[in-house]
């Protein structure tokens, strides 16, 4: 067992067995066992070696890196990198975007039905 191991994170792990969450990278790893690996590493004196901290918490060493890389840029401490809440703002209007060029496809479509039966005479 390595150092970090304890009931909580078991009960954790079980919770996310069961694929409640959205995203591929949320469902691997519950959030409370990124949470506590970002809190480690940020509040650890000497910076530890992302890699030998990923092999004790038996995460992939990829996934700490990101994390921790996500939790600087939350912070104002990166400014290569959108916050999650900039990540999230990003989704909801790429979604909205999508919804409304439906909605205008709709009524695009609709419009040119109404002209037709309006105007019969005119060629389609």
């Amino acid at each position: 067992m390595f150092p970090y191991h304890n009931n909580e994170t078991e009960k954790a792990k079980q919770r996310f067995d069961s694929r409640q969450a959205l995203t591929p990278w949320s469902w691997k790893y519950p959030l409370e066992l990124r949470e506590r690996a970002v809190r480690m590493y940020r509040t650890a004196e000497p910076k530890p070696v992302i890699r030998r901290m990923a092999e004790e918490l038996g995460v992939h060493h990829e996934a700490l890196r990101d994390w921790i890389r996500q939790a600087e840029a939350d912070a104002g401490e990166r400014g290569d990198m959108l916050t999650t809440a900039e990540r999230e703002e990003l989704a909801a209007l790429r979604r909205e975007n999508a919804q409304l060029k439906q909605a205008n496809e709709v009524l695009r479509t609709a419009s040119a039905l109404f002209a037709a039966q309006l105007d019969p005479t005119r060629p389609r």
